[in-house]
């Protein structure tokens, strides 16, 4: 959530902001929200001073015997005024609280503006894989050496949804093990956290109000407190210090978490985007920090460093982009995604996100931290995937496949999958 403050003293650098976004919102209803709630706590306290100076003179008009009939009207109207103000004042204060809910994160100001087409490539790790035989595409690989059960995946759940069968399942379990191992190793703390969130750590992530229709709600009794699947393990993480104050000396704070990721909206499929590169379900491990705002930057830098040596331990050729303003998430000031080569898809996949919301999450959190000299503020939030296991895996088996339709494990993965060669059985 935005600061009130800013959007009061600085409205055009906001507008100039949000403009990036391809977001040329009006924030003038906000600008004046601001005004009416201001006046309105002016005017609450003016009637309080009266009702006190008023109250004072009482005791010693009954002790001169003077009659406090008007004095006890008087009263009587200052607090029916003060009740129309105190409702006003609710009504005011909720319409601002919904606008500000409803406007994104605002972009670092190195950030060129626009979508996609305004990305910038950073740096590239390795060479593309160059086979000397015709390769297969991950679908026909994982088809063949039985690693994923489509058809039977579609059987249960519907389109989007897949198996992971004998070798395959414990491919995948492999992987994610890999990560563990190497986020423990960096000193994050592991957390199982629910799969079933409440509204509010939507909104504190910044997906709710405006993509609430984009997870997947349970139906609940009437007197039950509304839960959604989480669409990534960082709803859950961000929202972890929801309404705390914590101390300058506890920061920062580094989770992270495995969970399966639930998301109603697969995409628009295309012709090369078969198999589980899209899908309502996927294994992710998310990384989180909670950071000083002077120590933000350094940990986006960590979180971007930590996706890229995961990346790098595969032996995958990847890059590393900065997203432009428009292609930023509504909450993130800056983002940069990972992105690797499958063969069969004819370009770059993104297999991690490494985004800083600054304090736009802390806002909406209630989320602070206790200095030493005693002085309180809004720490920032960071997160980063750490990584995402369903584009992951095709790349593994097209970028490791052998003339004879068989499949190298990468090193790092011998150790938890036993095998070294995954061959047709």
């Amino acid at each position: 959530m935005l600061d009130i403050k800013v959007l009061r003293q600085e409205p055009e650098r906001i507008k100039e902001a949000l403009k990036k976004r391809f977001n040329p919102l009006d924030i003038e209803p906000a600008i004046e929200l601001d005004k009416q709630r201001r006046a309105i706590l002016a005017e609450v306290e003016q009637k309080k001073a009266k009702q006190n100076e008023i109250t004072k003179q009482i005791p010693q008009m009954k002790k001169n015997g003077e009659n406090t009939d008007q004095i006890f009207a008087e009263m009587k109207e200052l607090g029916n005024r003060a009740k129309a103000n105190d409702d006003k004042l609710k009504e005011v204060e909720t319409q601002l609280t919904s606008f500000l809910l409803g406007l994104p994160n605002l972009p670092d100001p190195d950030l060129l503006p626009g979508g996609k087409e305004n990305n910038q490539p950073l740096r590239y790790f390795g060479e593309p894989r160059k086979f000397d035989f015709e390769p297969k595409n991950h679908v026909d690989l994982c088809t063949d050496l039985g690693l994923i059960d489509y058809k039977r995946g579609v059987k249960l759940s519907g389109n989007g949804f897949w198996i992971y069968s004998g070798l395959g399942a414990r491919l995948e379990w492999a992987i994610l093990n890999y990560f563990i191992d190497f986020h423990v190793g960096n000193g994050y703390q592991f957390m199982l956290v629910p799969h079933m969130l409440g509204y509010e750590c939507g909104l504190t992530a910044g997906q709710f109000p405006k993509f609430k229709d984009e997870v997947y709600w349970l139906d609940v009794a009437e007197d039950e407190r509304r839960r959604f699947m989480l669409p990534t393990a960082e709803t859950a993480l961000v929202t972890l210090h929801k309404d705390e104050i914590l101390n300058e000396a506890d920061l920062p704070k580094k989770y992270f978490a495995y969970t399966p990721c639930f998301r109603r909206e697969a995409g628009s499929y295309r012709a090369d985007e078969r198999g589980m590169v899209r899908g309502h379900q996927f294994n992710k491990v998310e990384m989180v920090q909670y950071t000083l705002p002077e120590k933000s930057d350094e940990a986006f830098e960590e979180l971007v460093a930590n996706a890229e040596n995961l990346v790098k331990g595969l032996g995958f050729h990847f890059r590393t982009v900065k997203l432009a303003a428009g292609d930023c998430s509504a909450s993130m000031a800056r983002t940069y995604d990972i992105e690797i080569n499958i063969p069969s898809m004819n370009g770059y996949k993104e297999v991690s996100s490494v985004s800083n919301a600054r304090d736009y999450q802390a806002r909406r959190g209630m989320m602070r931290v206790k200095r030493a000299n005693g002085k309180t503020e809004y720490l920032h939030t960071l997160n980063g995937s750490g990584l995402a296991t369903s584009r992951i895996f095709p790349a593994l088996v097209e970028q490791n496949q052998n003339a004879d339709g068989s499949v190298n494990v990468p090193d790092v993965l011998r150790k938890f999958i036993g095998v070294d060669v995954i061959r047709k059985n």
